[in-house]
């Protein structure tokens, strides 16, 4: 009997602290998940401070974890192909930093929509650093440029028409500026008389008078000639005094391009027959064109708009208005259960104006 006792009494014991640390747990709350995301440093989307990480992707991020209750745990990836290679592996769960959706990536991978619209830039030298080139060289470059060399064209041209009037009329005067009746050389003495009236001032007069006629008012024709290339020079000269030479994607054929590896605009600048000098960082590219080992960058744009407004201010500038608009989002792995609920959350953010508050601290004009 009293065996039977102890049992009961046992498990009445058992059953009430069993119910006990199950009150208990129910009353705890649940450790929150940690998600696995890998970024890269690249102002303004992603800015280390002080072993920390912060930056426009970074808040944008925080919030989303917030909202989805879940820990963010960043990983620093090198480059934009080292990112990409985490999220392919499986070891991270998405990837967020400058990231821009292409037709290639979406074939791989799954993006987010939107979190930033985008494009590539183009990034020279400033005014003040670009003042320092070697007039010889302005000189040289003005003498073989497209403009030189149309006029010169045009000039040329022009000269063929006095000349061929004038040794027409003056082969068969006695006292003529043409000294011989024959075509050859005869049409050279008349071009040469064309060529100093039309550059300067001719050394003689012709002696028929149609041809003194004639002269005259290639002499007029000369003087509006030599004023309007005058003008086309130096206007041409001050563009390329103000703007380096690089005012478009057009104007990049042939240049020196600095580009980090992997990236679109790589892609972009061999397609614009340019010489892509691939380099690992941004911060590379940017060194490389102070150095002037190269003619200039092209990336993406809000990031060399940040730096030009910031660290790089008054030492570089911007060159015409972004191109191949693009587009930056979130990355995951092929499949991921994360991707719906991410993107459901980031147009809850749009609608209640949280995510407009993020955008506003890190690109609104200040």
């Amino acid at each position: 009997m009293l065996r039977l006792v102890s049992g009961y009494l046992f498990a009445i014991l058992v059953t009430i602290t069993m119910g006990s640390l199950t009150v208990q747990a129910q009353d705890s709350p649940a450790q929150p998940r940690e998600v696995q995301i890998v970024t890269r440093v690249l102002p303004p989307m992603v800015v280390e401070r002080d072993k920390s990480l912060t930056g426009f992707s970074i808040e944008l991020m925080d919030t989303i974890a917030n909202r989805m209750r879940f820990v963010p745990a960043y990983t620093v990836a090198p480059d934009v192909r080292s990112l990409l290679e985490e999220v392919r592996s499986g070891r991270v769960q998405l990837g967020i930093s400058a990231v821009s959706i292409t037709a290639v990536r979406e074939a791989e991978f799954d993006f987010s929509q939107p979190i930033l619209n985008s494009g590539l830039q183009i990034m020279t030298l400033g005014q003040a650093s670009a003042g320092n080139n070697n007039p010889l060289w302005d000189m040289l470059r003005l003498l073989v440029s497209w403009t030189s060399l149309a006029w010169l064209g045009i000039g040329a041209l022009l000269i063929m028409i006095p000349a061929h009037i004038v040794w027409f009329l003056e082969r068969r005067h006695p006292e003529g500026i043409v000294p011989t009746r024959k075509y050859f050389p005869g049409i050279f003495f008349a071009l040469y008389w064309a060529a100093g009236t039309l550059a300067t001032q001719a050394e003689s007069a012709p002696k028929h008078a149609l041809a003194r006629l004639v002269a005259v008012l290639w002499m007029f024709t000369g003087v509006v000639f030599v004023a309007l290339y005058t003008a086309q020079l130096t206007a041409t000269l001050t563009v390329q005094q103000i703007a380096g030479g690089i005012n478009s994607p057009e104007d990049l054929a042939g240049k020196r391009v600095a580009v980090t590896a992997g990236s679109t605009a790589a892609l972009a600048v061999r397609e614009l027959q340019a010489f892509a000098v691939e380099v690992r960082q941004i911060s590379d590219a940017y060194d490389a064109l102070q150095d002037r080992t190269v003619d200039a960058i092209v990336f993406d744009a809000p990031v060399l708009m940040y730096y030009a407004a910031n660290e790089g201010k008054g030492r570089v500038q911007l060159a015409g208005s972004p191109f191949r608009k693009e587009d930056y989002g979130i990355v995951f792995p092929r499949g991921s259960a994360l991707r719906s609920e991410v993107n459901i959350t980031l147009l809850k953010m749009r609608e209640d104006g949280s995510y407009q508050r993020i955008y506003d601290r890190w690109f609104a004009s200040r």
